[in-house]
């Protein structure tokens, strides 16, 4: 049972399915022409194609540009950031290079996008000189 859920808006929704899926090492739950489903315990992410008449008006640069003119910007923990990484180059988007990670509240943070310029944050748990 997802605990979070977070809806995204895509023009090729298939694409962007396949970005979260791998950096958040979801599985693909449900998927119609519409939607794609992905989900791991206690999160669920659903990405939705965008309808043709408002899709025509949105341009996606190639590389995508930030889109940062959003009040939103979702925090996703994960174990690795340089596994993020990998797979956020391999799945056509991009993390902020080394070196742009931040310290807060005991978390490394780090900034993205999804293959549209979707911002998105990782972060992961900062490391400790306690051995247990």
């Amino acid at each position: 049972m997802a605990v979070h859920a977070l809806v995204v808006y895509a023009k090729d929704k298939d694409r962007v399915a396949r970005f979260y899926a791998a950096t958040l090492e979801l599985e693909t739950v449900e998927a119609a022409d519409e939607f794609v489903v992905l989900a791991a315990p206690g999160i669920e992410l659903t990405v939705v194609r965008i309808p043709e008449r408002i899709a025509a008006g949105i341009d996606i640069a190639s590389p995508p540009e930030a889109r940062e003119d959003t009040p939103f910007k979702p925090s996703f923990l994960v174990p690795d950031l340089e596994a993020v990484r990998a797979a956020a180059a391999a799945a056509g988007g991009r993390l902020k290079p080394a070196g742009s990670e931040w310290r807060f509240r005991g978390y490394v943070h780090l900034d993205g996008m999804d293959p549209e310029g979707n911002v998105v944050q990782f972060r992961q748990l900062e490391a400790t000189n306690d051995p247990d």
